[in-house]
């Protein structure tokens, strides 16, 4: 009957098409992949959606909600389902699943939990996507990158993860709250690996062509009588305080998975610290995923930046790179 209604109401000169080219498929409907979901529906960056996780009832209900606010935003389809195969031909994969770490449970056997989880992803993924862009948010972001390229067999430019772009935003965010001015007007990065042992770049803060360094020479150490070192430390610290608050992060998350899934399909060749091969760079001889700023384009990572570094932030950055290569070494690939 609904056929028929459709043929008495409206004229068909063609049959609808989708364009795979902008697609975005969305592995994980917790927090942040509904986050993600959310934003990337609201601000029409792709032309369809497809969700995709083991909760059948949860996945169809975030299905249904995102479908039911469709006629207030530009039309994007939504779909769900537990098969992989929902994701056929899409343009970016934005992997969010994972398990949590349970109590008394070490950072290492977290890590061997979500490897086997992404053993069962990412084939299937590459499986129906084989010219896709595979993107990592999942946690810890580094590693599960790494395995994530090892899994795929995709060249190093079509796999990257999230890394420190958030950690940048949070980075620029509490520097212009010191300044009062917009962070857009504040260049700043942390590089290195999302965690504990990321590198806040003082030596490249700039506003207005203006290097902080310049003026404080000692902004960013601990001689510092203003104390600007600081900063690093509440972005490092500022997911746990958010979790300890509300329980998880999200929202953030959501609208950095969202800008960075526009640039892709827009092709804005845009500079971000993500997380990629570093081997080679700063003297790093590991064969470690880390964040450095990254040309992000239709193609994935285009270029990745020749970052002048100081003497300190550079061994700070092999430190980093030296403590991700450990957990690597204990993995079951």
């Amino acid at each position: 009957m609904s056929a028929r209604l459709k043929e008495s109401l409206m004229l068909e000169l063609v049959a609808p098409q989708q364009h795979p080219s902008a697609k975005i498929s969305i592995v994980g409907v917790g927090q942040v992949g509904m986050a993600s979901a959310y934003s990337i529906m609201l601000q029409g960056v792709a032309s369809v959606i497809a969700l995709v996780d083991v909760n059948e009832d949860k996945l169809r209900g975030e299905m249904m909600d995102l479908q039911h606010g469709q006629s207030f935003r530009q039309s994007v389809t939504v779909i769900a389902s537990t098969d992989y195969s929902v994701t056929q031909n899409s343009k970016v994969c934005v992997i969010t699943a994972g398990a949590r770490q349970r109590e008394g449970e070490t950072r290492i056997d977290l890590v061997h939990r979500n490897v086997e989880i992404f053993k069962h992803i990412i084939p299937n993924l590459v499986k129906y996507n084989p010219d896709a862009i595979l993107v990592v948010v999942s946690n810890p972001v580094d590693i599960l990158t790494y395995v994530t390229w090892k899994l795929s067999g995709f060249p190093k430019n079509r796999v990257f993860g999230s890394g420190t772009m958030l950690d940048s935003s949070r980075f620029r965010f509490l520097i212009s709250q010191k300044l009062d001015i917009a962070p857009q007007s504040c260049h700043a990065y942390i590089i290195g690996e999302h965690g504990d042992t990321s590198v806040a770049v003082w030596s490249g803060v700039n506003v207005a062509g203006t290097h902080l360094l310049d003026v404080s020479p000692l902004a960013g150490t601990e001689e510092d009588p203003e104390h600007w070192e600081q900063i690093h430390r509440d972005v490092v610290n500022s997911a746990y305080e958010i979790i300890r608050l509300k329980g998880y992060t999200s929202w953030a998350i959501g609208v950095m998975v969202c800008t960075l899934c526009h640039t892709i399909l827009k092709n804005e060749r845009k500079v971000y610290t993500m997380s990629t091969v570093v081997k080679g760079l700063h003297g790093i001889d590991e064969d470690v995923f880390l964040s450095l700023p990254c040309v992000v384009s239709e193609n994935g990572i285009n270029n990745i930046l020749r970052q002048q570094l100081n003497a300190d932030e550079t061994k700070r950055l092999q430190e980093s790179a030296k403590s991700i290569a450990e957990v690597i070494s204990s993995l079951r690939l």
